[in-house]
């Protein structure tokens, strides 16, 4: 989630509904400038004893954010704290528990953001050798509860743990205890942006099953592959799901702010702090009327942020973003990007990726996602068949896809090799968390600190 830092006194007032649009329409870019923005998380950990340290205390998440400093990272406060870094590799920032988020620059190739998340993981490690501290690519927390984890101070996480309960039972466990890997890119047209959106979105959950990587809850297999996935179905309805509207004819920029006008607030920005507004709802503040700042209406960053508090499994703002996948590893964090630019960046892969799910029904698209939690690959698909059957077909157009953007490193070679870590995940017919699983029953004989060896 992003960072805000502090208003800016030339920030428009919102007085026209353009303005509204204007950020989906201001993403519009030409092929030659799309770019590849890749964000992961890592849980963190104490190596002495597994726990999850706190901000404040010595070898803490706050000594982490210093420590980065030495890297050319610069820091961003919010009262006082380091909440955030900036760089040339993007930006660091702090999720509801202490989960280290890089988000990265938008890069123009996968070997380009492959060697940055390579970077950022050396960095980090090379700090975690010092302080004892350890990071680990996983959807999910597998041992803690919620009381045993910290919350870091960060206005925005205040007013969203008040609120979570009131809207869902899962939403703290979203906020507190799961990590992702996301990619974000760009579009040339709204036209081009509402197919990548269709397919992308129809094919979330294969996303999902190929990085499900969460199956465990405080130290017991959890009955799920994908935790994390089945916490979004009770987090909030109102800003969470598939979106039939994005498969109705003429979607476009205006359906999806009349989406977004209709998900409530958390919060207004204002004089460096947080004002709670939870719930209340954003056409209110176009009039003038939002009971936490009567008589004031809205300006573009306050728009900016409200985007961002939506948390559907494609999220539109000024790029796309693919939100399905769990935490996981180095060689999956490369894998994910490949497998949205390949399906994507082409047109032949994306008019092919669009033949392959174009005749799904709205309800079956709906069972898929409903099931991908817990079946994963054999989640079923339309016409009988599950995910299992349909996934060789979506790697080999992505690889396709990869293979005409004919992106080469210094060694001659395109970036279809990142998908071989799903090509094995594919061809074994088992996916991240059923190989935890076999361990956790197998040789680790439910021992669940043993997970821990998985660490970066």
């Amino acid at each position: 989630m992003s960072t805000r830092q502090a208003s800016d006194a030339d920030d428009p007032i919102i007085e026209r509904r353009e303005q509204l649009i204007a950020p989906m329409a201001r993403g519009e870019k030409p092929k030659d400038a799309w770019r590849i923005g890749t964000e992961h998380e890592k849980l963190v950990f104490r190596r002495r004893d597994h726990a999850a340290p706190s901000y404040d205390e010595p070898a803490g998440i706050r000594q982490i954010l210093l420590e980065m400093q030495a890297f050319g990272w610069k820091p961003v406060e919010e009262n006082g704290n380091i909440i955030a870094l900036t760089g040339p590799d993007g930006a660091i920032s702090l999720e509801p528990a202490g989960q280290l988020e890089l988000s990265g620059a938008p890069l123009r190739s996968l070997h380009e953001t492959c060697a940055e998340t390579g970077r950022h993981l050396d960095q980090v490690k090379s700090i975690g050798e010092r302080l004892d501290i350890g990071f680990l690519g996983l959807g999910m927390w597998p041992d803690k509860t919620r009381q045993e984890l910290p919350v870091m101070p960060k206005g925005r996480y205040e007013i969203m743990m008040r609120h979570m309960p009131r809207v869902g039972s899962l939403g703290l466990d979203m906020m507190l205890r799961t990590c992702t890997i996301q990619t974000n890119l760009d579009y040339s047209s709204e036209a081009d942006m509402a197919q990548k959106f269709r397919v992308s979105l129809a094919l979330q959950p294969l996303a999902t099953a190929l990085f499900a990587n969460s199956p465990f809850t405080q130290g017991k297999p959890n009955g799920y592959l994908s935790y994390r996935s089945h916490i979004w179905s009770d987090t909030d309805p109102h800003r969470t799901g598939m979106l039939p509207f994005v498969f109705e004819q003429g979607f476009g920029y205006e359906a999806y702010v009349d989406y977004m006008l209709d998900v409530p607030m958390y919060f207004v920005f204002r004089d460096g702090k947080y004002i709670d507004a939870a719930g209340l709802s954003f056409r209110d503040f176009l009039d003038g009327r939002l009971a936490v700042l009567p008589g004031e209406k809205p300006r573009q960053s306050d728009w900016w942020d409200h985007l961002s508090t939506a948390f559907p499994e494609v999220r539109l703002k000024s790029f796309l973003e693919m939100r399905g996948a769990d935490g996981g590893p180095w060689n999956r964090i490369c894998a994910l990007p490949a497998l949205w630019v390949g399906l994507l960046y082409d047109q032949g892969a994306l008019d092919a990726a669009w033949d392959l799910v174009k005749s799904w029904t709205m309800e079956e698209r709906e069972v898929l996602r409903n099931a991908v939690p817990k079946l994963g690959l054999d989640a079923p698909v339309a016409g009988g068949r599950t995910l299992r059957d349909i996934a060789p077909e979506a790697l080999r157009i992505a690889r396709q896809g990869l293979v005409s953007r004919a992106m080469l490193n210094s060694g001659g070679d395109n970036e279809s090799g990142f998908l071989e870590t799903l090509d094995e995940i594919v061809a074994s017919g088992k996916v991240p968390a059923q190989r935890l699983l076999d361990l956790y029953h197998g040789e680790w004989n439910g021992d669940i600190s043993r997970v821990y060896e998985q660490s970066f």
